[in-house]
């Protein structure tokens, strides 16, 4: 994967794993993930995946 598609890439895991984890949290409703445990769990999971993904693309783009 190149850089330029590393902090991009990121932003969107940061954003569905903020949804994902919402749902799991019964924040958002109407969806077969609301207050389910697994998704309380995967989406922050992804956030911070995403987080890392995203620094790290930024990193090479300084460098």
């Amino acid at each position: 994967m190149t850089s330029s598609w590393s902090f991009p890439l990121g932003l969107v895991l940061v954003l569905i794993g903020g949804v994902w984890g919402a749902q799991g949290l019964g924040w958002l409703e109407g969806s077969p993930m609301t207050d389910e445990t697994l998704w309380a769990v995967v989406g922050p999971v992804v956030m911070v995946i995403g987080v890392l993904v995203a620094v790290a693309g930024l990193r090479k783009r300084e460098s």
